[in-house]
C-alpha cells in the first residue's frame, strides 16, 4: 500500500529510542522527511543519522525537552523554518513513574500532568494553526493500552492518559472541518527501555528476575510475545498517513491482544 508520504514532513517527538524511534524509522522508510526531537542530543543525533543512512530519507534532529513550552515551540519553529509545513505530528513522551496512589505527593502529580498531558496540549496548539493554513494534516498521540485496561501500579499513567483520550475525542470534532485528523495509538508491551524499567521494578518488588517479568508479559499476550518497536511504528505511521484519511477520533490499541476490553 502506498501511504502517500513521499516528501511529506513528519514531526516525531521523543524519537531518539523506543517507540518514537521505531515510528521515525518507518516514516523515513516511506519517503517522508522526519523532524525528530528528544532531550539527549547525542542519542538523538545518532538515531537520526542511523535512520537516514538506512533509508536514504532526510532526518532533522532538534534537541529539546517535551515538558518545556519553549523547547516545544523551538521544535515547531525549526521544522517550519526548514520545510515550511508539517503534515504529520506524532506526540510522544516517556511515561510517568510507576507507583501506588499514596506514593505520590502534589509535586509528582503536577510533574506527571506536565509530562503526560500538557505536552500534548502545547504541541497540538502549535500544530493546528499550521495545519489549518496548509489545508490539513494529522496529529497522532502515543499513549497506552491502559486507557482501555488500567494497569496495576501505574496510577499516574492510568489517570492522566484518560484525560488525553478525552482531549483527542473532543479535539477531533473541533478540527475535523479544517481537514485535521486527531487519533490515539495505544501500545501495550513493546521491548523498550520503559518496559524494561517497569519490569525491573516489578521484579525487585516480587523477588523475581527481569527475564521472568518479561516472560510473564509475553505470556499474557495471545500472540505469546512482546512487540518490536518497529511493528508499532508501522501501525502508527499508517494511522498518521493520508492512507488513513477517514480515521479520526479513534483509539487504536496495539498490544498483541492482551487487553480484554472492547
Amino acid at each position: 500500500m502506498d501511504l502517500q508520504l513521499k516528501n511529506r514532513v513528519a514531526v516525531v517527538m521523543a524519537s531518539s529510542r523506543g517507540l518514537g524511534a521505531g515510528t521515525a524509522r518507518v516514516f523515513a522508510q516511506e519517503g517522508a522527511r522526519v523532524v525528530m526531537s528528544a532531550r539527549d542530543q547525542a542519542a538523538l543525533r545518532a538515531t537520526a543519522e542511523r535512520i537516514s543512512a538506512e533509508t536514504g530519507s532526510e532526518t532533522y534532529p532538534v534537541a529539546g525537552d517535551a515538558t518545556k513550552p519553549a523547547d516545544i515551540a523551538q521544535l515547531f519553529d525549526a521544522a517550519m523554518t526548514r520545510y515550511g509545513r508539517i503534515d504529520a505530528l506524532v506526540i510522544n513522551a516517556g511515561g510517568p513513574p510507576g507507583g501506588t496512589f499514596m506514593a505520590f505527593d502534589d509535586a509528582a502529580w503536577l510533574a506527571a500532568v506536565e509530562g503526560t498531558f500538557m505536552n500534548a496540549v502545547r504541541a497540538a496548539r502549535l500544530a493546528i494553526p499550521i495545519m489549518t493554513k496548509q489545508g490539513g494534516g494529522s496529529i497522532t498521540l502515543i499513549e497506552s493500552a491502559s486507557i482501555k485496561h488500567p494497569i496495576d501500579g501505574l496510577i499516574l499513567s492510568n489517570s492522566l492518559r484518560l484525560g488525553v483520550a478525552g482531549l483527542v475525542k473532543t479535539l477531533a470534532r473541533e478540527v475535523g472541518p479544517a481537514g485535521i485528523r486527531v487519533n490515539l495509538i495505544c501500545p501495550g508491551a513493546f521491548l523498550t527501555d520503559r518496559v524494561k524499567s517497569l519490569s525491573e521494578a516489578s521484579a525487585k518488588r516480587k523477588g523475581t528476575r527481569l527475564e521472568d517479568e518479561l516472560a510473564e508479559r509475553a505470556a499474557a499476550a495471545p500472540l505469546g510475545r512482546i512487540g518490536d518497536p518497529e511493528e508499532f511504528g508501522r501501525a502508527c505511521v499508517f494511522l498518521a498517513s493520508p492512507a488513513a484519511g477517514y480515521i479520526t477520533g479513534a483509539a487504536l490499541v496495539i498490544d498483541g491482544g492482551t487487553s480484554r476490553a472492547l
